[in-house]
């Protein structure tokens, strides 16, 4: 069996593992830098999750239109060339006195750019670290990036606080930069995936959604990865969830760093159960990302608001295993296109959660609001769980 040491002896792995991880903390600073900023200009709870909510609303576009540039350009070129697209516009974000509509215009573009980023980099991992290293090698990634958000979140709370939000976005846009000098220093230069007949983009759109809806194990893996839309409504709310708890900037860093430490627990400890059973377990985890959000209610103070948003976050560790699946379950000529339509269904879930919490929270206390949505999504994910389960007992049926 592959190990960790395997995994770092690995140059392509390496460079794709620190370029990650380097964008996804400074991507938290960014974050926490909106929020707290959004909040600051608004003191409006509504347009603060509406804001964190175009983080994921772009992909509504994003993913069906430009992941399929993942499987007609080289792979490592689509990462270079979206990473300085990203420092270009994060650049432009730091401009002090920007008007609100011009910062949300473009930190939609700054998603945009990063559907086929992400569609490349999914659709890459499995030619760095084919066979059974691929497993351990997404494991490690997406652990590692719990762990940059953990240390983005709560150091972007401290840095707002002291620097000011247009600082914190200069330095996520420095790091891309860093990003786009790794990735294109240090990853080979494959060719675009051969494709066995050339088509057009509306066929590759068409065909790649076929794959997905049409496939039973797919679509529920999707449906699975979907109930994130519900828990995630926590950290949109952040804000204004630290501001009725009496907490500052810092707090906000606080309450997104504790769901990150919870989901790399997680994954870490799911990396290391056997594939079949982790999968058997996805159906009560994903249930469980959501209830355990139920206690909120009650409204607990500081300290038991950060243990229930830290066993949700564990319990999300899941979607390790669904996204995993997911990707080897496709053929590689189309898998940039399959992952982004996937994206795609996952982020717009969690934007209009995310809104809808928003603007439920304009007229209830925002730790109900938390509580109300958890309970929609203990069913919703109830219901993926089946699906899931009743895809994976057919898939294990002979056929007759």
């Amino acid at each position: 069996m592959p190990g960790y040491r395997g995994l770092a002896r690995d140059r392509e792995f390496r460079a794709l593992f620190v370029a990650h991880v380097v964008s996804v903390a400074g991507d938290q600073f960014a974050r926490v830098a909106l929020t707290v900023h959004v909040y600051d200009r608004t003191a409006s709870a509504g347009l603060t999750a509406l804001t964190y909510a175009l983080t994921f609303l772009p992909d509504l576009l994003g993913g069906p239109l430009l992941s399929g540039i993942a499987d007609r350009f080289a792979r490592r070129n689509v990462m270079v060339a979206a990473d300085v697209v990203r420092a270009a516009l994060l650049s432009l974000m730091a401009v002090p006195g920007l008007p609100l509509w011009a910062l949300a215009a473009l930190l939609v573009a700054v998603q945009l750019a990063g559907a086929p980023h992400g569609a490349a980099r999914a659709a890459l991992l499995p030619h760095i670290l084919p066979d059974e290293r691929y497993p351990l090698g997404q494991a490690v990634l997406n652990t590692v990036t719990q762990a940059a958000q953990v240390a983005g979140f709560l150091g972007g709370g401290v840095l707002v606080a002291t620097l000011g939000p247009s600082p914190v976005l200069v330095a996520d846009g420095v790091t891309f930069a860093v990003s786009a000098l790794l990735v294109g220093l240090f990853l080979l230069d494959r060719p675009a995936p051969a494709h066995p007949h050339v088509r057009a983009w509306p066929a590759d759109l068409v065909g790649g959604a076929r794959l997905v809806w049409g496939e039973r194990r797919l679509r529920a893996l999707v449906a699975l990865a979907c109930v994130s839309g519900f828990y995630i409504t926590a950290e949109a709310l952040a804000a204004p969830l630290a501001a009725q708890l009496g907490a500052g900037p810092a707090g906000v860093g606080a309450i997104f760093g504790v769901v990150s430490a919870g989901t790399a627990v997680g994954m870490v400890v799911l990396a290391r159960v056997p594939a079949e059973r982790g999968l058997r377990w996805m159906p009560a985890l994903s249930v469980a990302s959501c209830a355990v959000l139920l206690p909120m209610a009650f409204g607990p103070g500081l300290v038991w608001t950060l243990v229930l948003l830290g066993l949700s976050g564990a319990a999300s560790g899941y979607q390790l295993l669904a996204n995993a699946t997911f990707v080897r379950s496709v053929p590689d000529a189309t898998r940039g296109q399959a992952f982004g339509l996937a994206v795609t269904a996952l982020r717009v879930s969690q934007g209009l959660g995310i809104a809808a919490a928003g603007a439920a929270a304009h007229f209830w206390p925002v730790h109900h609001v938390i509580a109300a949505v958890a309970g929609v999504g203990t069913i919703a994910a109830a219901g993926a769980g089946w699906q899931w389960t009743r895809a994976s007992t057919q898939a294990r049926r002979p056929s007759r």
